[in-house]
């Protein structure tokens, strides 16, 4: 089983990005649930969402404590939560951001995991491009299909076109394409693994 923890603040889409990242899971033939993490959280308060993606039937309902990836919708976070806690050793992570691991005082976590694991993106800046909103979670879930080939481009496609009314969903995918190209040349400028 995969499992998948996203961390944003309320507005951003965290839980919205958990629902499409699992429909289109689903669409490429996988189980799979999504579910939040919150109470009476207003706008700009920390959320957390979970996804889990598997080949058979997921019976688990708790939340993800050891996520095999993390995407952080929110750059703030990072050093107001742990948002790495429980992180397996050789996950995903994959933070809004136009600065690397290093400018965002990150350098120690970095060391921890696979170069090619780790990615940051101005999602933000991409969703502002082409959606005209500054909601980074359509552009992330591209570009962890882009960094883990989990689930494919199309599927994150037709999930957004599940999601949205035309009008959005098309400005969303133009989004998703142009943050998929974004992470795999973020990647292919990565030292290879050793």
């Amino acid at each position: 089983m995969f499992q998948i923890r996203i961390h944003g603040r309320g507005g951003q889409g965290v839980v919205s990005a958990a629902e499409m990242l699992s429909i289109a899971a689903f669409l490429d033939g996988e189980w799979a649930q999504a579910f939040p993490s919150f109470g009476s959280e207003r706008t700009g308060a920390p959320v957390v969402a979970f996804c889990r993606i598997d080949k058979k039937e997921i019976r688990s309902r708790e939340p993800v404590m050891k996520p095999d990836a993390l995407i952080i919708q929110d750059p703030t976070l990072l050093h107001q939560i742990d948002v790495f806690a429980g992180l397996v050793s050789t996950g995903y992570v994959l933070i809004n951001s136009s600065s690397s691991f290093e400018e965002l005082g990150l350098a120690s976590v970095a060391e921890r995991f696979p170069p090619a694991h780790l990615c940051t993106m101005p999602a933000t800046e991409i969703a502002l491009r082409h959606v005209g909103r500054p909601v980074p979670n359509v552009p992330l879930l591209a570009g962890f299909a882009a960094i883990t080939g989990l689930v494919r481009l199309e599927s994150i496609h037709a999930a957004i076109r599940e999601k949205f009314n035309p009008r959005i969903a098309e400005a969303n995918i133009a989004a998703a394409s142009d943050a998929f190209a974004t992470a795999r040349s973020m990647a292919a400028l990565q030292p290879a693994e050793i």
